[in-house]
């Protein structure tokens, strides 16, 4: 048996793909201490796993305090989260040996705690992957297209940042890329190569295990009843950018009255009150257990996060994908790239568009077709239990 350090953000894109690969670890032996956010607690404790947490709300002040713009911005901000959760993880580990440590890619202390404790990594990657040469290029884009006189003073707040952790925790930062992605030397990643942009650029120590779907381990009240046989189409936003009242509204104007059972999860930010009158065909609720709901659903409108594409993908559902922020854009174009669904913008998108784009997807085989071939190679790919295969060969091999 090994110890396991997981050290992960707040956020469910971040913490679901993880749950299955913590149960499944646990259940091969594995005794696992994953560090999160309180929110998180209950869901991660039910794993089996023992829980311990940092201060979110000084760690997201801090982040923000980096600029909210632009990329390096960004990643200044992760670099000012290291005072936060740095010392807390050390403190909380004081005395305590693990074997190895599973950090998420995007979370920015994660790679600083591994060769701070001098622990063998692996990168948990719930979004696409990156390159070095890609983010880069992405970079440059940056200090090309931004002007000097707003570039160069990011820059210098990088260099700093870097220099105040390496005094500090006596590590090194040689990029931004080592920031924001927490490059090591094993990455699993969450999707499948088919899925990923430019999937054959990564060599073997990527791992595309395909999407790691398990039982979320909550229970939910939901009556299935109610769209049994019924083949609803269902619509969520996800669980970040989903203040979107006029949206829902638009969907009650394109659907309200029509042959199509509607299921819609406004989220917990936004008060079913608000929407005003409900149409008949309608299922309205702040929280709908996802998973169980796509394998009745003939149809998807959704944001475009990770999980509920993959999700969604999974379950064989073909997708209309309006993209609110961050990576979205970018999966909503694999989504169409591949042919399982389109892509709309939430901008000046009218009841009319919406209701056009719902017949077209359902109206052609084509969709559904792409969205099998995706299905089955999701399905065949492994999820959690090939993650799992991966870091026990990683194991193997550092002699762990």
């Amino acid at each position: 048996m090994a110890r396991v350090l997981f050290i992960n953000g707040g956020s469910e894109g971040h913490i679901n793909p993880t749950i299955g690969v913590v149960q499944e670890l646990i259940s091969r032996g594995e005794e696992v201490v994953y560090f999160s956010i309180e929110a998180y607690r209950e869901r991660i404790e039910k794993t089996g796993a023992t829980v311990r947490t940092f201060d979110d709300q000084k760690f997201i002040k801090a982040f923000i305090s980096g600029g909210r713009d632009y990329l390096l911005e960004r990643i200044n901000g992760l670099l000012l989260t290291a005072d936060i959760v740095i010392p807390s993880v050390l403190e909380q580990i004081k005395g305590e040996h693990f074997d190895y440590i599973i950090h998420d890619s995007m979370f920015g202390c994660g790679r600083l705690l591994a060769q701070i404790l001098k622990l063998p990594a692996i990168n948990s990657c719930t979004s696409f992957a990156q390159t070095k040469v890609s983010f880069d290029n992405m970079l440059e884009q940056f200090s090309i297209k931004v002007p000097a006189e707003i570039v160069k003073p990011i820059n210098d707040k990088f260099q700093s940042l870097t220099e105040m952790v390496k005094e500090k925790y006596d590590v090194e930062i040689h990029s931004p890329y080592e920031v924001f992605c927490n490059p090591a030397p094993l990455t699993i990643v969450y999707t499948t190569r088919e899925f990923q942009p430019y999937g054959e650029a990564f060599n073997q120590t990527y791992k595309f295990v395909g999407p790691s779907i398990s039982s979320r381990l909550t229970q939910e009240n939901f009556d299935f009843t109610a769209i049994k046989g019924k083949n609803p189409i269902y619509i969520s936003l996800g669980t970040v950018f989903n203040q979107a009242i006029e949206f829902y509204k638009l969907c009650f104007e394109a659907f309200g009255n029509t042959d199509h059972t509607i299921v819609m999860s406004i989220g917990n930010k936004a008060q079913i009150s608000d929407l005003g009158e409900i149409p008949k065909n309608f299922i309205v609720k702040n929280y709908v257990p996802q998973t169980d709901v796509l394998q009745f659903t003939k149809l998807f409108i959704t944001h475009g996060g990770m999980n509920s594409t993959h999700e969604g993908l999974y379950y064989g559902v073909p997708l209309i994908v309006i993209p609110q922020s961050a990576d979205q854009p970018i999966i909503a174009g694999q989504v169409a790239n591949i042919g399982a669904g389109i892509q709309l913008q939430m901008q000046s998108l009218t009841a009319n568009q919406l209701r056009e784009a719902v017949d077209h997807v359902l109206s052609l085989s084509s969709f559904k077709k792409a969205v099998a071939n995706m299905s089955e190679s999701f399905q065949k790919s492994g999820g959690y239990h090939q993650a799992v295969d991966e870091i026990f060969e990683f194991k193997s091999q550092d002699h762990i």
